[in-house]
């Protein structure tokens, strides 16, 4: 199965519950479709909902950083496009970009997520088959240009996109 560079979730659209009194999507939201964009990425990694009851493997959130770039209105269409950075045996560092239909960037999310033991609800080392299939997606998404955002903290210096 080929592997896509990057992941692609689209046909995304905002939502009248994600709206708030400033008129645009409200920042919770925005960590939701991030989330969300992760199942058609783990289905194509092996690691769906079903593997994770038959198996007992998930990952959990370790931490994220979301950069707000430009508002999303009511109705308004996006995508969020999602690439591997790193990982190891534990953890995965993933990177979501979310695209208005004109290109432009609306924000942009790094993850570390933890590889985890369902059962015991311990971090965990994966099985070589995740971590395999993790190198290839890597080996495929190292061809991309690297997001200016990522590894990037807060910081009163930090600077936008050029």
């Amino acid at each position: 199965m080929s592997i896509p560079a990057p992941f692609v979730w689209s046909d995304l659209k905002v939502l009248p519950e994600w709206v708030d009194e400033n008129n645009h999507m409200n920042v919770a939201f925005y960590l939701k479709a991030f989330d969300d964009a992760f199942y058609g990425v783990y289905r194509h990694w092996g690691l769906d909902f079903a593997e994770v009851q038959a198996r007992g493997f998930t990952t959990f959130a370790a931490e994220n950083h979301i950069t707000y770039q430009g508002e999303l209105f009511l109705g308004e269409s996006f995508a969020v496009e999602t690439i591997l950075l790193d990982f190891d045996r534990k953890r995965i560092r993933w990177f979501n970009t979310m695209r208005k239909t004109d290109g432009s960037i609306a924000a942009t999310c790094e993850w570390l997520l933890l590889f985890v033991n369902f059962k015991e609800r311990r971090v965990a080392e994966m099985p070589d088959e995740f971590f395999d299939r993790l190198a290839e997606i890597k080996a495929v998404h190292d061809q991309l240009p690297r997001p200016p955002e990522a590894g990037r903290g807060i910081a009163i210096g930090n600077k936008r996109r050029g």
